[in-house]
């Protein structure tokens, strides 16, 4: 599932193409992804101006002058500037049509989403309740110590809640747990908040090098212009299952979260 830095790397791509680019037309090719398509979509959207392209969380948000388009990726989307002679192929499900260009929409599995508001879109039921982002001043180390008191749910599940902070995927999160030396099994109301000011260093840090590095490449993602990204080549933890621990050389342990995999050295990790 593309995280927080693919999301980004894709706003940031996109954006020169569209951003001051008046829509021509929307085409659809299905009614449905994850919901249903606003069946008024290319009467909404047509004629109206891209004022500015804007992330939240993984949400997408495309803001014109009478509302804001609200794109989010799912497990396998991806947005790509094409020509618009271009013909569509399979998995191209949604095209909004400028005049020298498509932003088109792929998505194998059909877990993505694209809907429409007319309001503010930080008010959207999607969007409301969604915790502060990483890379901005009001994700502190405060803020997530005093959210997980006496809590017993594992600290990589906790900062993987949206809730608490948005965009810290099963990659990231994973990542950050092993360059703070926490263990992610821990219950999160253990972690002490000198660990938590380690630990949301390592987020911030991690996810600003994840984005310059243009994301991490996985197995159904590319970035807008067809190139993967790098950052999995700076992985020291996700997907060694077995392999050598950078830091000690003491084989890497796995288990399983729910439906993902975590990774960590029982070790460097306590």
């Amino acid at each position: 599932m593309p995280e927080l830095p693919e999301v980004e790397t894709t706003r940031r791509g996109i954006e020169p193409h569209v951003n001051g680019q008046k829509v021509l037309s929307v085409v659809t090719r299905t009614k449905k992804l994850r919901w249903p398509i606003p069946s008024q979509l290319n009467k909404k959207l047509s004629q109206q101006v891209i004022t500015s392209v804007n992330r939240r969380g993984k949400y997408l948000l495309l803001n014109t002058d009478s509302g804001t388009l609200i794109i989010h990726l799912g497990m396998s989307g991806s947005l790509r500037i094409t020509d618009a002679s271009a013909a569509a192929q399979k998995h191209d499900h949604v095209d909004v049509v400028f005049k020298k260009n498509i932003l088109r929409l792929r998505d194998p599995r059909r877990f993505s989403c694209v809907l429409w508001t007319s309001k503010d879109p930080l008010s959207h039921k999607l969007l409301a309740s969604l915790g502060p982002e990483p890379l901005e001043e009001e994700f502190t180390a405060q803020h997530l110590y005093h959210a997980s008191r006496n809590r017993r749910i594992s600290v990589k599940d906790f900062i993987m809640n949206s809730h608490m902070v948005v965009g810290v995927g099963n990659i990231y999160a994973t990542e950050a747990l092993f360059t703070s030396k926490i263990h992610p099994l821990r219950a999160a109301g253990k972690i002490s908040l000198p660990q938590y000011e380690l630990l949301v260093s390592a987020i911030k840090e991690i996810l600003v090098d994840a984005i310059q590095r243009g994301g991490t490449t996985l197995r159904d993602f590319t970035r807008e212009d067809g190139k993967p990204g790098y950052f999995q080549q700076e992985l020291q933890v996700y997907g060694r299952t077995k392999q050598p621990c950078v830091v000690c050389a003491h084989p890497l342990r796995s288990t399983k979260q729910g439906q993902r995999t975590t990774t960590y050295c029982t070790k460097c990790q306590r």
